[in-house]
């Protein structure tokens, strides 16, 4: 018999190994989600210091003959980074400042850096990161990840002086792509970007020269979301050992106030008691065993305020509507921002809009465009939670929606922690919670997108009865006084007491002229 051979390998090792599951699987997706997970770093970092984000984009092809290699740049106007932290932060998988308990782009700590080790792997070359906080110094860094031990190595490390107090971030990075099959994808997420982020102003210069420009459209910087604590609700044994290893409380009693958001003393001696632990006990002697009914506590005690909103930052009624306004130019457009809700424990918000007419193009289908904490979601549409809901749970029909109508439906879910289908971040699961948010939201959002469905038929009735008006009247008089014989009576004030101008009857009597004349033909 063989031997087994048990082997540990790095963050590093795993995702070089399994590049796929973070979305990483062909050239042309991996091009776009290097795109997307860098401008995602950038957003997230103007947000952090309210600053009105500036992104710039560049690709480059990094071969005269051929579209195969390209040379990506990301340069921001955000917080910077310190030049001792840029090392690890850009170069060490499942590091980052995305772990607190508040709501980001990022989630799992990978994706930037996900993006620099697939230009590593591809090309076998260093990347560049240049930064500044606005002091007195830049920091130019030549770097490559070392696989096995997942850390940086440091190929090259300049200190410029920061002469016009410059403040952001340039990441540049060579790498394999296929840009003629992502560009439609490419170019439709900076669109969606734009249209929950109207307060930025993203740059795209692709390979071939063309500039794409998406313009500020609001002046004002959305509140960032704040750390919070987490809700007992929320927390499993792995994540109370955590904090009573890191708390600074003495007793169990402190440790449950200081440690978790909604718990009170008065509530900690309720929750305690149910768990049969002495409040006064020393939380670090705690056992395995009281750790687990301790947890066990939380589920049954059944008062628990919720979940505090301070850790979210939704895209906001305001920014939606000014996002949509400005790309889609809709006739009509109705959003929706629902009260903050829970899942286990973990806050979150739904926001919805539906949009009709103007430049939304007719569709057999629902147009959905998805949004997770400010990211656009462009794959995996049919296994999201929003695609179920308006698949499954929206009667179109009741509201007046028929097929081949111009119709756009968004969705948007802000939590510091989404419950994403897989690593790659572009589905999100049918939490039954999430799921009746966005099915309540989307509903408010029909039955006005219905009124306004309701009054354009209405409007079409008069106008065709108008018509008949504007077409018959006339005749009928002019008909009536010749058998008569006496003179026309003017009926142009009856007609326009009732709406009919004299534009309508003189369109008519042409009309009926033609279709006179096309009979006698």
């Amino acid at each position: 018999m063989s031997d087994v051979k048990f082997e540990e390998i790095s963050p590093a090792d795993f995702f070089y190994r399994n590049r796929d599951l973070a979305g990483f699987s062909n050239p042309a997706r991996s091009l776009y989600m290097c795109i997307r997970e860098l401008v995602e770093n950038s957003l997230d970092a103007a947000e952090v210091g309210r600053i009105l984000p500036n992104v710039w984009i560049g690709l480059e092809s990094a071969e005269e003959n051929g579209e195969r290699f390209f040379t990506l740049t990301v340069k921001d106007n955000g917080i910077g980074v310190d030049g001792n932290v840029i090392p690890k932060a850009f170069g060490t998988i499942l590091y980052g400042s995305k772990y607190g308990f508040k709501q980001s782009r990022g989630t799992f700590g990978v994706g930037g850096t996900m993006a620099l080790l697939y230009g590593q792997i591809t090309t076998n070359t260093p990347f560049t990161v240049i930064s500044s906080r606005g002091g007195k110094e830049v920091h130019e860094y030549k770097l490559m990840i070392d696989i096995v031990e997942n850390k940086p190595k440091i190929i090259d490390h300049k200190v410029h002086p920061n002469t016009k107090k410059w403040r952001g971030t340039v990441v540049r990075v060579t790498l394999e792509g296929d840009y003629s099959t992502s560009r439609p994808k490419i170019l439709t997420y900076l669109e969606m970007t734009a249209v929950v982020n109207p307060h930025a102003n993203l740059v795209f210069v692709d390979p071939k020269g063309r500039v794409y420009v998406f313009r500020r459209v609001i002046e004002k910087a959305p509140v960032p979301p704040q750390e919070g604590r987490p809700h007992p609700l929320g927390v499993d044994v792995e994540t109370v050992n955590r904090l009573i290893a890191n708390t600074r409380s003495r007793d169990v009693r402190s440790f449950l106030v200081n440690e978790f958001q909604r718990i009170g003393p008065k509530t900690a001696e309720e929750v305690l008691k149910l768990a049969g632990i002495d409040p006064e006990r020393r939380v670090k002697d705690l056992t395995h065993d009281e750790v687990t009914r301790l947890v066990e506590a939380f589920k049954q005690y059944g008062k628990f305020r919720a979940p505090e909103t301070s850790t979210l930052s939704p895209v906001g009624v305001e920014f939606i509507e000014a996002g949509l306004k400005s790309i889609y130019r809709p006739e009509f457009l109705h959003v929706v921002q629902r009260p903050p809700a829970s899942y286990s424990g973990i806050p979150f918000v739904v926001e919805a809009a539906i949009a009709y007419g103007g430049g939304i193009e007719p569709s057999e289908e629902i147009q959905l465009l998805r949004f997770a904490n400010k990211i656009p979601l462009l794959y995996d549409e049919k296994a999201d939670v929003s695609w179920k809901v308006i698949s499954e749970r929206i009667d179109w029909a009741s509201y007046k929606v028929q097929k081949g109508m111009p119709v756009l439906v968004l969705t948007s879910i802000c939590s510091p922690k989404i419950p994403y289908k897989t690593v790659g971040k572009e589905a999100i699961s049918d939490r039954p919670e999430i799921e009746r948010e966005l099915t309540m939201a989307i509903r408010e959002c029909a039955r006005a997108l219905r009124l306004y469905l309701s009054q354009i038929e209405k409007r079409e009735v008069a106008k065709k009865r108008l018509s008949v008006y504007a077409r018959y009247l006339p005749m009928i008089a002019k008909n009536a006084a010749y058998v008569a014989g006496t003179e026309p009576p003017d009926v142009m004030p009856l007609l326009k007491s009732i709406g009919v101008t004299a534009k309508m009857v003189d369109e008519e009597m042409k009309a009926l002229e033609r279709e006179l004349s096309g009979e006698a033909g």
